[in-house]
């Protein structure tokens, strides 16, 4: 193999990349430890299609374009979904007593061991590129939406309402899946948890329940289930979480595990009576939704310079304030796993512990035995802590005792529900906490959202973006010239949105003794706005925009998202 050629000259050759291009790639692909194919369609060098044909040249393989006419049935059920999916991989065919198998990744020789194994046949490897055989996976492989339409019309309209009784919770192994009414249940959680969703609703209505996902923060109507298997859907919701069938009058709350994709689920299930039945909410919570660490979360340079001065100072408080879904405690979780380290003693209380972590020491609050936010707090103080999360400063008992850690050596992480930064200070106050001991405690305030992140694989420029909008986001005519925006074409990948994911956007706020000295004189937010801008804190809506003209979002999706709250910050003070 020594002959081989680089997969860099190649592009250079056939006129893909240039020597800039390349230049640029290897020194993206050493810092961030990735292939120079990889590099290159991270940064927008190269597409997928080219960097695989290239591939397919390196290593003397053919390509294919992977779709259903290419793809032989009977070589497709060779392999169960979960090999496909887990490995990536798609056989399309025989030739005699040799399967062509589609792969991404030429390099990839233990996959082709697993396959040469469990088929016993010789293998002949072609390559597609990466998003062509996921979204062939996606659309071919996955037979879920059709086996949930089949489910649906397996359920007589006109039967008698079934109630479940066996109380297994045990669903997705296999067992009583002829019962219909668990196997749909079975298929609206699995493929909730395969659609990327962070929630499902099942919603009663009049004349039917509604089923819908939430998705990158947005709500998607799936479909809608008989209203005389009402009471059957929220029978076995209940049954699984471990709450009172019974009883229909009052709120309940539950927990269901269960293993998906061979990865482990944890639903947080919510019931509450409404004018038409219960509505039912399963909050899906993956671990790996909070552990994607700091550098993922969206902070520009400078924001991430503050950010980590910030947590990494000995004391003082650090609010991170938005609405609920903004993504407040997947940041501080990132800030605790990165100071997360066997020298330093570190104690959450929340309501509830979501997720778990090793090497900190969580604690439920159990408000119905009175072992509230304050009561835990002030018995952290006891076990020595170097860092501490309080879930949220609701009431100013909770602040109050907060504040005291902060000043007594302890840093402090918390979140608040304000729309911006400079509130925050304005809001605690209001609680009833002493203005001087909030401006000597807190160190730093951050306000965030989620905007949804424009699908890489259908993002394509936007050759009329809406010029209205635009202006509402402060965008003013010489700021357009030169500029180019981009969105979502929408796809199969992105479910057709032109959204996949989601970032944060902030607005970061360092006490200055400046801003010190009005918390303490009980200045108006106005103010206290003003100065934070004087000492270079950026708005939401300006965070937004930077992401805008680097083509991670829309100017609709920032606009959606940061409302009018901040829009005024681009007067001209």
């Amino acid at each position: 193999m020594a002959g081989r050629k680089k997969l860099g000259e190649i592009l250079l050759e056939s006129g893909v990349i240039n020597a800039n291009a390349l230049a640029d790639a290897l020194q993206y692909a050493t810092e961030h430890g990735k292939r120079i194919g990889e590099a290159l369609v991270e940064l927008e060098l190269a597409d997928e299609e080219a960097v695989t044909r290239a591939l397919a040249a390196q290593f003397n393989m053919p390509f294919v374009e992977l779709d259903s006419g290419s793809v032989d049935e009977e070589a497709l059920k060779l392999l169960s979904e979960e090999i496909i999916r887990r490995h990536g991989v798609v056989p399309i065919g025989r030739e005699g007593n040799r399967l062509r198998v589609v792969i991404s990744d030429p390099l990839d020789l233990e996959t082709m061991d697993v396959l040469r194994f469990r088929l016993n046949v010789d293998l002949i490897p072609v390559l597609a590129p990466p998003a062509k055989v996921r979204d062939f996976i996606e659309k071919f492989v996955n037979p879920m939406t059709d086996e949930m339409s089949k489910t649906m019309a397996s359920i007589d309209h006109d039967a008698p309402e079934i109630e479940d009784k066996d109380g297994d919770g045990n669903i997705l192994d296999g067992s009583d899946a002829d019962a219909p009414i668990i196997r749909l249940i079975n298929l609206v959680i699995a493929e909730a948890v395969r659609s990327r969703a962070s929630d499902i609703h099942i919603e009663p209505m009049s004349d039917r329940v509604r089923v819908r996902y939430r998705i990158d923060g947005v709500c998607h109507v799936r479909d809608d289930v008989p209203k005389n298997m009402q009471s059957a859907v929220t029978t076995r919701m209940k049954i699984m979480s471990g709450m009172d069938i019974a009883e229909r009058r009052v709120p309940q709350d539950g927990r269901i595990k269960l293993k998906i994709g061979g990865g482990q689920i944890d639903f947080r299930v919510s019931s509450c009576p409404s004018y038409h039945g219960e509505s039912v909410v399963l909050r899906i919570l993956r671990p790996d939704s909070v552990t994607i660490g700091i550098a993922a979360l969206g902070f520009e340079d400078d924001d991430n310079k503050r950010f980590q001065q910030t947590i990494k100072r000995p004391n003082g408080i650090f609010l991170v304030t938005g609405p609920t879904g903004s993504g407040k405690t997947t940041t501080l979780y990132g800030a605790l796993q990165d100071l997360n380290r066997p020298d330093k003693k570190i104690i959450t209380v929340e309501d509830p512990v979501e997720y778990n972590f090793t090497g900190m020491n969580q604690c439920q609050v159990r408000e119905d035995i009175g072992f509230g936010f304050a009561r835990i707090l002030r018995s952290m103080l006891r076990q020595a802590p170097n860092i501490i999360l309080v879930g949220e400063i609701r009431d100013r008992e909770v602040g109050d005792v907060a504040i005291q850690a902060a000043l007594t050596g302890h840093l402090v992480f918390s979140t608040l529900h304000t729309n911006d930064a400079p509130s925050a200070i304005t809001r605690l106050i209001d609680m009833g906490i002493k203005p001087f001991l909030v401006a000597s405690a807190v160190q730093a305030i951050m306000a965030q959202r989620l905007v949804r992140v424009i699908c890489k694989e259908c993002k394509d420029v936007d050759p009329s973006p809406n010029r209205a909008m635009l202006s509402v986001l402060g965008f003013r005519g010489d700021q357009l010239e030169g500029k180019v925006f981009y969105k979502g074409k929408g796809c199969s990948r992105c479910g057709g949105t032109g959204y996949r994911g989601r970032q944060g956007i902030f607005e970061f706020l360092q006490l200055s003794s400046e801003l010190r000295e009005l918390a303490f004189n009980r200045a108006p937010t106005t103010e206290l706005r003003r100065a934070a801008r004087a000492t270079g804190m950026r708005s939401l809506v300006e965070d937004g925009k930077l992401k805008i003209l680097k083509g991670i979002t829309t100017p609709e999706e920032v606009a959606r998202i940061a409302q009018a709250e901040g829009l005024a910050t681009f007067e001209e003070d």
